[in-house]
């Protein structure tokens, strides 16, 4: 059975879709084959891993509202062990269509379960709220990853998500745990960066991953080539960053 981690932030510029795309790498190169879905209508992880979003034929939304059965949907990369669950605009659309089915929290759930015994690990990148989509994404997860910001605003933003994920846990997944807390973004030279991780390890110091994201300039390159740091930059700072947090990552779940 795969293991299915959601990432999730209700704040935006996090680095969570970078997160997601580049621990689904990590993980692939590790040899663990891994489905990536992205439930952003940006299509972020789309584009991240290669695949055009005017090529996508079959995406997320027909997946959730039933016009496609997942295995129709999902696409090869040209990267080691990863495959996507693509996403296009039209999933912007899935808000309102998903308030007309019964139970539609549980339609990413029911769709993962087709490939369940195919792929070691889903990682589903959320979109930057708490939306139907999250909800989804939540439901169907054994683990949340929260990438996180060193900065004030970002404390703020995860004391929000920790009461949605014990509103989901109480509603429709209460087999759902918090896998980890990633700082992204980490510059040590700033007193407000270390403020910050002071503050977090207060109530979540089991919680935080070992490994911290720092600021680079590849990093935020790499999605404009569409490929994952491991293979636009293979020996920089940041590869190693994310294949120390996949590793972590595997014996946390």
């Amino acid at each position: 059975m795969s293991k299915v981690l959601a990432f999730a932030n209700q704040k935006g510029g996090v680095g969570k879709t970078t997160s997601a795309v580049n621990i689904a790498a990590a993980l692939g190169k590790r040899g663990k084959k891994v489905l990536m879905v992205d439930m952003d209508p940006q299509g972020n992880s789309t584009s991240g891993v290669g695949i055009g979003k005017n090529t996508v034929k079959k995406s997320s939304y027909d997946v959730l509202i039933g016009n496609a059965t997942i295995q129709d949907a999902i696409s090869p990369t040209e990267f080691k062990n990863l495959s996507i669950l693509p996403s296009t605009i039209a999933l912007a659309g899935a808000e309102f269509e998903l308030g007309e089915i019964e139970h539609c929290e549980n339609c990413l759930k029911n769709a993962l379960a087709a490939v369940a015994d195919t792929y070691d690990y889903v990682i589903i990148d959320c979109p930057p709220s708490l939306s139907q989509l999250t909800v989804n994404a939540l439901t169907a997860a054994d683990g949340l990853v929260i990438p996180m910001q060193c900065e004030f605003f970002a404390l703020e933003g995860l004391s929000q998500l920790m009461n949605s994920v014990k509103r989901v846990r109480q509603s429709y997944n209460p087999r759902l745990e918090i896998t980890g807390i990633l700082l992204t973004m980490y510059n040590g030279r700033l007193i407000l960066s270390g403020q910050v991780v002071k503050e977090l390890k207060k109530y979540y110091a089991e919680k935080i991953f070992k490994t911290t994201i720092s600021r680079s300039v590849k990093l935020s390159e790499a999605p404009g080539f569409g490929k994952p740091i491991c293979y636009y930059d293979p020996f920089g700072k940041s590869t190693q960053e994310y294949a120390d947090v996949a590793k972590e990552l595997v014996l946390r779940i």
